[in-house]
């Protein structure tokens, strides 16, 4: 696949402008991405600039943290699907997870997953509050509610994509399923590190940076997710 392919170009975060969002899918369009990922109240504004194009919509689900109520995120989908939305990217609850409360992590991600009614749902473990064990759990409880990708990170924790965890999340799930490395993914090498790692997808909002192999930027204040 072509590096652009793998990109989920991304504007996330609560000061987000409708003019960023324009923009955003303007750039997904000029460099063909596979989608762009914005909050929920914005599908319908990236949907109707993408609409001529390849590029999809992708919103986010009990986000950052979470800790929403199953229902609360069935909901969020459910609306997300009738704006336009073509993937789902829900987070785990993280508590319930590190509390040994596997049917309810279970059923959390069944929950999205059947709301989503077939488009494809990735589902965010924020590795860097996991321990190893805790991540292989997740992808397991992940691949039994048949969702479609695990992801690593939100971008609003305390850490992003590691090649370590790229690797387990891989090891884990097999070869065929989905794993998608967010948070910190600034550049090309870091891109090129996490697809090598098993990635087959990167949520990043440096995207253009990516594609033109440029260094990184310790002042961008546009952080990865």
């Amino acid at each position: 696949m072509l590096l652009n392919k793998y990109i989920d170009h991304t504007k996330l975060g609560p000061a987000v402008l409708e003019k960023d969002i324009i923009k955003l899918c303007e750039e997904a369009k000029t460099y063909d991405f596979m989608s762009v990922c914005v909050n929920p109240n914005y599908v319908k504004t990236a949907k109707k600039v993408l609409k001529d194009s390849n590029v999809l919509v992708c919103t986010v689900v009990g986000f950052p943290s979470g800790a929403h109520s199953t229902p609360s995120k069935a909901f969020e989908t459910q609306q997300a699907v009738v704006d336009g939305a073509d993937e789902i990217d829900m987070v785990i609850s993280v508590g319930n997870l590190k509390d040994k409360k596997y049917d309810l992590v279970l059923n959390d991600i069944k929950a999205v997953v059947k709301a989503a009614e077939g488009k494809l749902v990735k589902v965010i473990l924020e590795t860097c509050l996991l321990t190893k064990e805790e991540i292989v759990k997740a992808c397991e409880l992940t691949v039994e509610a048949k969702a479609d990708f695990v992801k690593t990170s939100t971008g609003f924790s305390t850490g992003g994509a590691t090649e370590e965890d790229i690797l387990l999340m891989r090891q884990t799930v097999g070869p065929d399923f989905g794993v998608k490395a967010s948070g910190g993914v600034r550049n090309y090498d870091d891109a090129m590190k996490m697809i090598k790692a098993g990635a087959t997808r990167i949520g990043a909002s440096s995207g253009i940076k990516i594609m033109e192999n440029k260094g990184d930027d310790s002042n961008d204040s546009n952080t990865s997710y």
